[in-house]
């Protein structure tokens, strides 16, 4: 059930889709894909040296959130093992549409991808941020469904990353929210610098805006606000 490939969507409202997408572009250097789907809802952000990991959808309704899209061989028998550990199957669309113990959103599907872009100053991670109450169930879920490996944090005892084998684009962090966040389980993006000051100053030169600064990691929005960090160095 280890899946061989784990992309980050970047799911936005529609009434501001393409400021999102516009941003993410510049940021990244990355060209856009084709539009596809029945309502071209879907793009894929292009690494030059790569397979893509980031991807777009413009949502018919609600709010900006990321899932993430689970590549492995058989859709069909990931979604029943994780079932048995916990989520729940939402779709059937061809790809497999699941929630966690907490209800978080992810996919399992099939695309062939193997390519991982050059290390660099790039999204490395994904955080899933998770309620206090939940967290020990989702933590063991998704060390059970990725079959990565746990790593504790020298940073808070609240982190726990899953670090993926060798040749994968992006690892996780299972964070655990304060306990005066009462908030549903969420995620945001983690991207990974060697000169965290430099890269803060080109995104605010892009139309981000930090929100709060902390010894390892800056804490930004983007122009729509969708939250993300700059962490110091490839993430895990």
């Amino acid at each position: 059930m280890s899946p061989f490939w784990v992309t980050a969507f970047l799911d936005s409202a529609p009434d501001h889709h393409q400021e999102s997408v516009g941003f993410w572009q510049e940021a990244t250097g990355y060209a856009v894909s084709a539009p596809r789907g029945d309502h071209d809802e879907f793009a894929s952000l292009l690494p030059p040296d790569g397979d893509p990991y980031l991807k777009v959808q413009r949502r018919h309704a609600g709010a900006d959130r990321i899932h993430l899209d689970l590549h492995v061989p058989d859709p069909l028998a990931a979604a029943d093992a994780a079932r048995v550990a916990g989520a729940t199957i939402m779709a059937d669309r061809g790809y497999i549409v699941m929630a966690s113990p907490a209800g978080f959103v992810f996919c399992f599907v099939d695309h062939p991808s193997s390519r991982c872009p050059a290390q660099g100053s790039r999204v490395d991670q994904v955080s899933i941020d998770v309620p206090r109450a939940a967290y020990d169930r989702e933590l063991a879920f998704w060390t059970a469904i990725t079959g990565w490996r746990q790593r504790t944090s020298s940073v808070t005892e609240d982190f726990r990353f899953l670090g993926p084998p060798e040749g994968q684009p992006l690892g996780l962090l299972l964070q655990r929210l304060g306990a005066d966040d009462d908030g549903d389980i969420r995620a945001h993006l983690d991207w990974g610098t060697s000169d965290r000051a430099a890269e803060t100053e080109r995104h605010l030169a892009l139309g981000a805006r930090v929100l709060a600064q902390h010894r390892y990691w800056t804490v930004l929005a983007d122009p729509v606000g969708r939250v993300y960090c700059l962490t110091d160095g490839p993430a895990g």
